[in-house]
């Protein structure tokens, strides 16, 4: 997939996003939480004939989403000026990519969660065969997955499970022994309508 066709698939709007969780399971009994947490994540594709996109696995120790497989990212804490500031610092802090090895390509429309986060995904190049230390305390293991893969809408699943005693409808993307699901699943499902 040429880097120029995901510039300029992201300098477009798209009607077909979704707002975040609570369109794959419209419920009128339950209303989007109030005053949701501002958060961004960062979007890492390396720039490479065939892109790879940098996922980690959060720790298993951690109180919210403990295990799940995420981008690099968390709330927007005042000292930033923007989700892209945040973004940029939690990659940092977490897998230690640095700032200045990230070129910013766009922004994807908010997320809003179940969990009560409005996550802005911040899209961004970085270049292959970069070194990353995974923040122990906060990642348990960071990997690549191909981009084309994780695009490709024939890997796009829906799944129901319960939660909070009511059934609720997710995406999941799986590639090799990983499972990408919930938000971050339903993050790169918005992505890949921006390029389709």
């Amino acid at each position: 997939m040429p880097i120029d066709r995901l510039r300029a698939a992201l300098a477009q709007p798209v009607a077909a996003a979704m707002g975040g969780d609570w369109d794959l399971h419209p419920d009128p009994e339950r209303a989007i939480p109030p005053n949701l947490t501002p958060a961004a994540v960062l979007i890492a594709v390396t720039r490479e004939a065939e892109p790879q996109l940098l996922l980690t696995r959060r720790n298993a120790a951690l109180r919210r989403h403990p295990g799940q497989i995420a981008f690099p990212g968390g709330r927007i804490d005042p000292e930033d000026a923007d989700a892209v500031a945040a973004a940029l610092r939690e990659a940092e802090e977490e897998v230690a990519l640095r700032r200045d090895h990230v070129e910013l390509l766009g922004l994807l429309d908010a997320y809003e969660t179940g969990t009560g986060y409005a996550i802005t995904p911040v899209v961004g190049l970085v270049p292959p065969g970069l070194s990353f230390t995974p923040q122990a305390s906060e990642v348990a293991d960071l990997f690549h997955v191909p981009f084309a893969h994780v695009m490709d809408p024939a890997n796009h699943q829906v799944r129901a499970g319960e939660w909070q005693g009511r059934e609720r409808r997710f995406y999941v993307i799986r590639h090799g022994e990983h499972e990408i699901w919930g938000a971050t699943a339903g993050i790169l499902v918005n992505l890949s309508r921006r390029l389709t």
